[in-house]
């Protein structure tokens, strides 16, 4: 079991050591035996009719002034500011986006007016004069009109993975001109079916070539970038019924290819009680693959929208994030019920305080809220904007100093394509030829059933020929004639041993399968492990998938398992006894 730390988390500003509030009690591990004590405390809404004396309950730094921008709106969660300066919002439980003026400069939103509609539309994005929009399975792009009105919807994604517990899509436009996908996983804390949930995606503007890019995070709604470094970070929902003070909230440096711990391992490498990683890995090596965050917040606080200032009214805030808290239904006492600021020094998160508090009110024994904060966005006068979904609020926040300069620069892009690699046969050196064999015959058509369009099942494989001395066997399968990421790989296998000597068709997908013991699987390049299968572009015509097997004089490459392409390559070279290839066609 990976041992206990005593980490650190942030409440209210105050760094607090966890090992004080050590939730579970007991023992957790692959046979867990704990006592975990949680809580149910739902505060009441309390309304409040009048502007003035809504937002004199609210505090806010000196020198800041809450006013509200717009009542009435039912449910406004996401906030986004295009580039003309128009805030707009989503209405997830409305099913709509709505556009919000303040024409005659008075401070409040003229009547707001619909502009895009379809059932859970929650994620909203601007690219120049173009908006992209997220439902649960769906993103659609528009143009946006000169009037600030949105074009018909283009839908470019169908397939987003079902919701479940998390539902709410949110998506971004990176420095590198892709889009940013969070899907949020469909449980508490479950091994997911399917892949993509519970990770950060990444695609091409039109929809196409999407990916992983990083996993093991249980619902990051917010997620933005720093403007100096350009590099990608975001607020994770922690593990619910772990008890009143665990999990933390998690801010993350959301990297490339990089596994965030859930559902296994949580907060600063912690064992979660209730669910054990595949066969064939233990919770060490699951904690020694996973991410660790860069900062704890209070447990249940419910981070939503996130976004780093880069406005002018605010200097003391530039390239600090503000990140919307809804707040807790099963803490005591509760938690989040405001805005908080991660200060950021030289690229890194140092510290967190709320920024926006007193929506959270005790009354003798009892609890109530003013609001729930959602949404959060910066103005281009750099005013900012918070929206609350429980009372259909939008609060307008601006300074009563001038404000200094004006806003900063986009954020650099920090990710370089990786450039173009030989398919793995010819980048290793061996001695003998292995003959290899499927249920398709060389350079002929590959079954629809091993394509992502049909089963998306492993073609069977079978080798022969392995000389004296092979202890394991490795098993690539590239495609050097995708547009990018070249080549793109499909299958990685390792630590196969020495008696097996050919795979059945469809094999499981985990990262460490029981059968055969002890054998391994890599991340392809969609992000996931195990095999996924051809799905290339209609127009490209066929291409050539290359069903690589190495024989090794090891008897494992001593990696983990989910290692990437690189890592397998680098730790088999100099131990390739012999290699061979069966090669398949496939056009969509």
């Amino acid at each position: 079991m990976p041992a206990r730390r005593s980490a650190p988390i942030l409440m209210a500003g105050i760094l607090v050591p966890l090992a004080s509030f050590a939730q579970p009690v007991g023992q957790s591990g692959m046979y867990s035996d704990v006592t975990v004590q949680g809580s149910i405390l739902e505060p009441s809404p309390i309304d409040v009719a009048d502007d003035a004396q809504l937002t004199g309950m609210i505090t806010a730094p000196d020198g800041a002034r809450v006013e509200v921008f717009a009542r009435g709106l039912t449910n406004p969660r996401m906030l986004a500011v295009s580039d003309a300066g128009i805030l707009y919002a989503t209405r997830r439980s409305v099913g709509d986006v709505v556009m919000l003026r303040d024409e005659d400069g008075d401070g409040q939103a003229e009547a707001p007016v619909t502009v895009a509609s379809r059932a859970g539309m929650h994620g909203i994005a601007f690219d120049g004069d173009r908006v992209f929009l997220a439902t649960v399975n769906d993103v659609y792009v528009a143009d946006v009109a000169a009037d600030g009105t949105f074009g018909p919807l283009t839908r470019i994604i169908t397939d987003l993975p079902d919701a479940g517990q998390h539902p709410n899509r949110t998506l971004a436009v990176g420095p590198d001109g892709k889009l940013y996908i969070s899907a949020g996983s469909t449980c508490n804390a479950c091994p997911e079916p399917n892949p993509e949930n519970a990770t950060m995606l990444r695609a091409e503007p039109d929809g196409s070539s999407r990916t992983i890019f990083a996993s093991g995070l249980r619902n990051t709604i917010g997620f933005d970038w720093e403007p100096a470094s350009g590099q990608l970070w975001g607020i994770d929902h922690g593990i619910d019924w772990l008890g009143d003070e665990a999990q933390i909230e998690e801010l993350n440096h959301i990297r490339q290819g990089k596994n965030y711990g859930w559902p296994f391992i949580f907060g600063m490498g912690e064992a979660n009680p209730q669910d054990n990683p595949p066969p064939g890995t233990s919770l060490e090596t699951w904690a020694a693959m996973s991410e660790e965050p860069k900062l704890g917040y209070t447990p249940h606080a419910a981070p939503m929208q996130m976004a780093f200032y880069d406005g002018a009214m605010f200097p003391e805030w530039k390239g600090d994030a503000l990140v919307a808290m809804r707040g807790s239904w099963n803490r005591r006492p509760p938690s989040g019920y405001e805005v908080v600021r991660i200060n950021y020094e030289r690229g890194q998160p140092v510290s967190v305080e709320p920024v926006l508090s007193g929506f959270l009110v005790q009354q003798n024994d009892a609890w109530g809220y003013l609001g729930r904060p959602t949404g959060v966005a910066v103005g281009a006068d750099g005013a900012i904007f918070v929206a609350d979904d429980s009372q259909g609020i939008i609060y307008r926040v601006s300074s009563d100093t001038p404000a200094a300069g004006g806003p900063g620069a986009p954020a650099p892009n920090a990710l370089m394509d990786p450039a173009p690699q030989p398919v793995a046969i010819d980048a290793v050196e061996a001695e003998g030829t292995l003959v290899v064999t499927s249920a398709f015959k060389a350079n002929e058509g590959v079954a629809e059933a091993f394509t992502r369009n049909g089963d998306n099942a492993s073609p069977p494989l079978q080798w022969s020929g392995a000389p004296e001395g092979t202890q394991s066997y490795v098993i690539i399968a590239d495609d050097p004639d995708a547009a990018s990421r070249k080549p793109t790989t499909h299958w990685i296998a390792y630590d196969i041993p020495a008696t097996v000597t050919a795979l059945r068709e469809g094999m499981p997908t985990e990262a460490s399968l029981p059968d055969p013991a002890g054998m391994k699987q890599g991340t392809n390049s969609t992000g996931s492990t195990g095999y996924t299968g051809p799905n290339p572009p209609a127009t490209d015509g066929p291409h050539n998938y290359h069903f690589q097997i190495f024989a090794l004089d090891v008897p494992t490459l001593g990696l983990d398992p989910a290692a990437d392409r690189a890592a397998v390559l680098d730790a088999l070279r100099n131990h390739v006894l012999a290699k061979g290839e069966i090669v398949g066609t496939y056009d969509k």
